[in-house]
């Protein structure tokens, strides 16, 4: 157990942190009723989490250009932490989230000069340090929101920075009192908010923040935290991964009114204003006091979040132009964000008739990665064993998406030509469309997971195609014959482990031919494994690699799909 917080640490906070929101996304989206019921809570939490742990990653990045070179500071990192949560905060939840941080940094950036939370390996200090820096979080955060409401992720934030300045002991003891406070203020939330209890669910945007409280608890202690009881029956559950455990927030279906929340859905955007409005602002202290004034009289939800001359704000507003006027005379605006509630993320459905404004289409081997792509949201093309489409057929399934954007994904190198030919033609017919060249199905799947149709177009294909770029693909056959490969002679019937299209392990069996292959791909380093069993697969397969990986590879994760193509008896992608 680290005895401090370091720079090391806040990098493992973030990554940990991701993982545990990213699992949690969509269920924080589906029971986000409050302020605006629009579903994309959890979106907008990870969206601005992902952008402060990649402004982390840049600073270590900086520091590594050279062999030996010197680890970023303590205050490096939490820095890098609060500015990159506040150019890149999404929604309500996000901007406050992005203050909290920026709390954060404030205080524990200015307690330690030697790069951690307690100087040299002063537990007892890190623990003082952190009690207060929750404090100022929870404070800052309460003072960048207009009018702020319990009930909400300021109230859980509140509790988790109280239960942790009443605890005893070192640092361990403290962080785990924070997640226990963050979980029982969370579970009163609907005693605080009437559409939270009229819908029976808790806070979206407070079950985000128990993410975040049991991330911290898991990289300070190296365990996950304890599970801690809902109203209704629900949970917050922390599922162990093979390795090493990491907190997944879910909250039973029990405790929801599905009509509730679903009534508080098809309301969203007609009693209180239009437009959600965001974005960046460059401006001195006073005229932002003065912007404050002016937009809240305009609107609500307003969230004004940043300082030393960089802002991020958040509004509800009717009249945008009125908003927009009023931050050019504050000073310079930009990546100013504008979404209609009627037209949201989370209200996604398209009327009988009317396009959608966007939809991925995936070419897909195997019924149930084709039904896993389905259930992704994918218009798919499913392929039989050794079958190649026309680029008619391809076409013919973009238009059956019926969308103005579509993404378009091959999921096999031999493919790209016939899909970029079918690209052509539907463009021809006005659709924009965007031909990602994924070479592998676990390479489709990683740009699925990372779709989000609220983006801008331009941003979503960049990031779905970063995420294919980033995963390392492999699979095994059995030679047929004896041949001559990048890996040495194989003799028919020998397992052949292919890396990115090429033969790279030559083994007897599928179980250790695989293992050898997962060892090569995640000597570059890895954090997530995901496998794809086909019919051929032998019995207990899975469970050898998960063994395996947990074994050999520490603070990786794997997650296991059956259903793959017919003939492949494993496909492997390392993100």
């Amino acid at each position: 157990m680290p005895p401090t917080l370091d720079a090391a640490a806040v990098r493992s906070w973030c990554r940990i942190s991701l993982r545990a929101l990213g699992r949690a996304r969509e269920e924080i989206d589906a029971i986000n009723v409050y302020p605006v019921a629009d579903g994309d809570t959890g979106t907008n939490l990870y969206l601005t989490l992902e952008s402060a742990a990649q402004a982390v990653e840049a600073v270590f990045d900086a520091h590594a250009t050279a062999e030996g070179g010197p680890a970023p500071s303590f205050a490096e990192a939490v820095r890098a932490l609060s500015h990159g949560a506040l150019i890149g905060a999404r929604g309500n939840s996000g901007t406050i989230l992005a203050q909290l941080l920026r709390g954060l940094h404030e205080s524990l950036a200015t307690r330690d000069g030697s790069g951690g939370t307690g100087g040299d390996g002063d537990a007892s200090g890190a623990a003082d340090v952190v009690r207060q820096a929750l404090a100022a979080a929870a404070a800052s955060a309460y003072g960048a929101v207009a009018r702020p409401v319990e009930g909400t992720m300021l109230t859980v934030a509140t509790a988790a920075a109280r239960a942790a300045g009443e605890a005893e002991g070192d640092l361990a003891e403290v962080v785990r009192a924070a997640h226990a406070g963050a979980l029982a203020a969370l579970a009163g939330t609907p005693d605080q908010l009437g559409a939270l209890r009229q819908a029976g669910v808790v806070d979206a945007g407070g079950l985000g923040l128990v993410a975040l409280f049991g991330a911290l608890s898991r990289t300070v202690t190296g365990q996950a935290p304890a599970d801690g009881p809902l109203p209704g029956g629900a949970s917050v559950r922390h599922v162990p991964s093979p390795s090493p455990p990491q907190p997944q927030v879910t909250v039973a279906e029990s405790t929801r009114d599905p009509a509730a929340v679903a009534a508080c859905a098809e309301g969203a955007g007609e009693d209180g204003p239009a437009f959600e409005l965001i974005f960046l602002l460059e401006a001195q202290d006073a005229a932002v006091r003065a912007l404050r004034e002016r937009l809240d009289a305009l609107g609500d939800s307003l969230v004004v979040v940043g300082g030393d001359g960089l802002w991020n704000v958040h509004v509800h507003i009717d009249d945008v132009g009125a908003a927009v006027e009023a931050a050019i005379d504050a000073g310079r605006p930009y990546r100013i964000r504008v979404t209609h509630f009627g037209t949201s993320a989370g209200q996604a459905r398209t009327p009988r008739g009317e396009r959608a404004v966007r939809a991925v289409v995936a070419v897909i081997r195997g019924d149930g990665l084709a039904e896993l792509c389905g259930q992704a949201g994918a218009t798919v093309v499913a392929l039989r064993p050794g079958e190649q489409p026309a680029s008619g057929e391809i076409a013919a399934a973009i238009r059956r998406a019926h969308a103005h954007e579509v993404v378009l994904l091959p999921n096999d190198s031999e493919l790209r030509h016939v899909a970029g030919a079918a690209a052509e033609q539907a463009r021809a017919d006005g659709v924009r469309v965007a031909l990602i060249p994924t070479r592998s199905a676990v390479q489709g799947l990683a740009a699925l997971a990372v779709h989000e149709p609220s983006r801008r177009f331009d941003e979503d294909v960049v990031a779905m195609t970063a995420a294919a770029g980033a995963t390392r693909y492999g699979e095994l056959a059995v030679a047929a014959h004896e041949s001559w490969t990048m890996a040495g002679v194989c003799q028919a019937g020998d397992v052949l482990g292919l890396i990115d299209g090429d033969v790279a392990v030559i083994g007897s069996s599928v179980p250790q031919t695989a293992a050898d292959m997962l060892d090569r791909m995640l000597a570059a380093g890895g954090e997530l494994v995901t496998l794809v069993l086909g019919p051929t697969a032998p019995d207990g397969l899975a469970a050898h690699l998960e063994s395996h990986v947990h074994a050999r590879h520490l603070a990786v994760d794997t997650v296991t799909y059956t259903g793959g193509e017919p003939g492949v008896p494993l496909l492997i992608g390392v993100e």
